[in-house]
């Protein structure tokens, strides 16, 4: 069960959001602004971070940047009544991943924290092993007999998704949503972009194929014995 930690000054919200949280399954924990977060943290392990961006005493930029300097990792999901660009950017540039304009939709916000939790799970893995070859996370490299390859960060996640769940069908749109997030205005055209450069990047490797489920998606196959 994951841990959320629900940062929002206005109590009726922080309700609100507690209350479909906890009937979907997560734990809660409350705090009414970014000084009070970082107490509770002091005492709980959390999983995602939900936070209002216009806060008294501290609000959620200054905590989440404070977060990131660090070393926490785990998802923050930004949410304000703020909606230009220019707030976007600032709330994605002091590290958060994603980021809802008030009023929020509830079964959207779910929907964003399975991907962002999804996400995280991945990158708790630093290490996949698929018969010689080994992916390393920290080092977003697929390294295969003495032959290693680096991938651009995009490339590596979507390999390291498929081959972290072989067999699984994933539909463009899944793939979209989990690597690229919600708010990304590119079309699912991108994700065949990447699985055409990994296939040319990967031709070599013998040990797993990413296979087209024609209609659906992508998959990725273990060959041989591995």
């Amino acid at each position: 069960m994951a841990t959320i930690l629900v940062t929002e000054d206005d109590a009726n919200i922080r309700r609100l959001i507690r209350d479909h949280l906890v009937n979907t399954g997560y734990r809660v924990l409350e705090s009414s602004d970014g000084e009070d977060a970082l107490k509770v943290m002091e005492s709980h392990h959390i999983d995602l971070l939900i936070t209002d961006v216009m806060m008294p005493a501290m609000d959620g930029l200054e905590l989440t940047s404070d977060l990131r300097k660090s070393g926490f990792e785990f998802p923050i999901l930004m949410i304000t009544a703020l909606e230009t660009f220019e707030d976007k950017k600032n709330g994605f540039s002091s590290g958060g991943d994603d980021y809802m304009v008030k009023p929020v939709d509830m079964e959207e916000m779910l929907l964003r924290i399975a991907a962002l939790l999804r996400r995280a799970k991945i990158s708790a893995s630093k290490i996949l092993e698929i018969g010689s070859t080994v992916l390393n996370q920290e080092q977003m490299t697929i390294t295969s007999g003495e032959m290693v390859i680096e991938l651009p960060s995009k490339e590596f996640q979507l390999l390291h998704k498929l081959l972290s769940n072989p067999r699984k069908i994933f539909t463009r749109q899944q793939l979209m949503d989990e690597i690229w997030g919600y708010d990304v205005q590119s079309s699912e055209r991108t994700v065949d972009v990447h699985i055409k450069r990994l296939r040319e990047k990967l031709s070599a490797i013998k040990d797993f194929e990413i296979v087209t489920v024609w209609g659906l998606g992508y998959k990725a196959e273990k060959r041989g014995n591995v």
